[in-house]
């Protein structure tokens, strides 16, 4: 199981979009950046550009990735709410009412990927990312 601090360093990311209730695919190309910010936290930006029902708009947000006193990691969203545990190869789940999310981190060091599948009254779609470790700054 990688851990996140086994994922520090800048990633080239990609991620596709599929909005099955709209009809319609995106797709956002960027960075995500992970940093140590302390010995049990670990922050995740990803800033970018999404291309979504022929309109492009710049995106943008912060997690962080924090280690309790069992050594389990938990992702949290920026504002402190939980989202989900860190568990690599495995499905995750997130209740965000009134729908549902599961998701599954597995890849390698140098490439990984994140899947969100959102289901419910209100969503449901798709979130495919690719993470690929930045070999050089052309990338």
């Amino acid at each position: 199981m990688l851990l996140p601090t086994d994922l520090l360093g800048e990633w080239v990311l990609r991620r596709r979009v599929d909005d099955r209730r709209a009809g319609v695919d995106g797709i956002v190309t960027g960075t995500t950046c992970l940093t140590r910010t302390g010995p049990d936290e670990v922050r995740w930006d990803e800033s970018g550009t999404m291309t979504f029902d022929g309109l492009t708009v710049p995106v943008s947000r912060t997690l962080h990735v924090r280690r309790a006193d069992d050594d389990r990691w938990t992702v949290f969203f920026a504002d402190g709410r939980p989202f989900h545990d860190w568990v690599w190869g495995e499905r995750v789940d997130h209740a965000c009412a009134p729908d549902d999310y599961t998701g599954v981190l597995a890849g390698d060091a140098d490439r990984w990927t994140v899947r969100w599948e959102a289901h419910g009254p209100a969503k449901d779609y798709v979130l495919d990312s690719e993470l690929r470790r930045r070999s050089h700054p052309a990338d």
